[in-house]
């Protein structure tokens, strides 16, 4: 009969080896309220992962609608349907983030300011206008602006 340091180490194992029996066995063990069976330290850090994977698509998606926002305020003339595109479908893809996980939204204002810092270097990047051209902060609200109906001019 295997002890129980015997039967942690071959869970701790099967984590290593093959991560979806390890997910299936770690499930089951949940399901039948067998705290024997858990392998506690790689879940806890498989719920962290997954904690800030959440938060850099949600920095990510906000990256690219800040990014397409800027290159729309600041070269009108190249304005175009792809941009519009992108712009409508990171509002949304941030919406069903957020409404996934609504804790994602308190997240925002520390995430803001490298996301916004990020797009400007790549607008800068991808229109050739110097990184000076865009102001340090971003200068729209989140609420009223970023995530509405609303267009910079």
């Amino acid at each position: 009969m295997a002890t129980a340091r015997q039967l942690e180490q071959s869970i701790t194992n099967l984590y290593e080896v093959d991560f979806l029996a390890w997910v299936e066995a770690q499930t089951q063990a949940l399901r039948t309220r067998q705290a024997s069976g858990l392998d506690w330290d790689n879940i806890l850090e498989e719920l962290e992962s997954m904690g800030r994977s959440e938060k850099n698509a949600l920095r990510s998606r906000l990256q690219v609608l800040l990014m397409h926002l800027i290159k729309w305020q600041w070269q009108p003339k190249k304005q175009s349907k792809s941009w519009a595109i992108t712009i409508r479908n990171q509002r949304l893809a941030i919406k069903y983030l957020i409404k996934d996980s609504p804790s994602l939204k308190r997240l925002i204002p520390e995430i803001l300011p490298d996301a916004w810092s990020d797009a400007a270097e790549e607008a800068a990047f991808e229109t050739g206008l110097p990184i000076s051209t865009f102001p340090e902060l971003c200068p729209w609200d989140m609420d009223t602006q970023v995530m509405a109906d609303w267009w910079p001019e």
